[in-house]
């Protein structure tokens, strides 16, 4: 399953929000991944997310393959959305 996102805070996904973001994709069994820039990387890895370097207005796609990937893809979108970091975005 895949979802796409625009980022809409201000500041873009940082440290703060990036850190709850892989918390939150730790709590699911699937494999999760982000991508942006045409990289991807572990969305369960902070490293992975912040060497992404993401601003306001860039566009990522969540990928989550596994037993729980409708779940993680409903959670991290109720996330991002809830916590005002991007909207789902039909690109």
């Amino acid at each position: 399953m895949k979802q796409k996102f625009v980022i809409i805070s201000e500041y873009g996904l940082h440290a703060r929000p990036a850190t709850r973001l892989v918390n939150q994709a730790m709590s699911y069994e699937s494999e999760l991944s982000l991508t942006a820039f045409n990289r991807s990387v572990n969305l369960k890895s902070i490293m992975g997310v912040m060497s992404l370097g993401i601003y306001n207005g860039e566009v990522i796609e969540i990928s989550a393959e596994g037993p729980d990937a409708q779940e993680a893809i409903k959670g991290i979108t109720d996330f991002l959305v809830a916590e005002g970091l991007g909207k789902v975005s039909e690109w």
